[in-house]
């Protein structure tokens, strides 16, 4: 075999290691959020007949609600009881906009006996926090968090996204970091804020 031809070998081998390579990296992150089906109507159509601390909840389903921490910590205390699993996001966040979509479905699927909650924390632009949920609505409220100090008390954590179940005895798990999608997510709902 002539040198042109080894070095020809050598870098077809190093590109395909390289595609697999990439191919991988690409399947271990989450998908970017896809449009929803339903509409914010349809979404509380199904949820309808839910317990009234989650019918609360679905009447405010894509709203980004005042009030910071006070008021977010008022609305946790109000569901003490209850298997809750607060979503710390951002407008800005990739990650936060590609689990997005499995926050929507879970909150669907397991929305009758289980509150969800968001926190637009460190989002400086509430126009891009409502043109987000405008795009891609949620059966859930969220509370703005501009300055993140909501974010940051609640999930013990200065990144985004993080995710805090408490089950109904107040026990609490944080998880950091996305969810790959909604088989994911529903399974550590169940794990953690169902089990208790």
């Amino acid at each position: 075999m002539t040198r042109k031809r080894v070095s020809l070998a050598v870098a077809a081998a190093v590109a395909a290691l390289l595609a697999v390579g990439l191919a991988s990296l690409a399947g271990s992150s989450p998908a970017p959020p896809q449009r929803p089906r339903l509409t914010i109507a349809q979404m509380r159509a199904r949820l309808a007949g839910s317990p009234p601390a989650l019918a609360a909840l679905h009447a405010q389903a894509s709203q980004l609600l005042s009030g910071g921490l006070p008021a977010a910590r008022a609305r946790l205390a109000a569901l003490r009881g209850t298997p809750t699993v607060v979503n710390k996001w951002a407008s800005w966040c990739q990650p936060c906009r590609a689990e997005f979509a499995a926050f929507a479905g879970a909150a669907l699927a397991l929305g009758r006996e289980v509150a969800f909650l968001g926190l637009d924390s460190g989002d400086t632009s509430r126009g891009h926090a409502l043109a987000f949920l405008r795009s891609f609505p949620v059966s859930y409220p969220s509370y703005y968090d501009p300055s993140g100090q909501a974010g940051e008390s609640i999930t013990q954590s200065a990144f985004t996204p993080v995710t805090v179940f408490y089950d109904r005895r107040g026990r609490e798990y944080i998880h950091q970091g996305p969810y790959a999608g909604q088989p994911d997510l529903e399974r550590d709902v169940r794990r953690y804020a169902l089990a208790g």
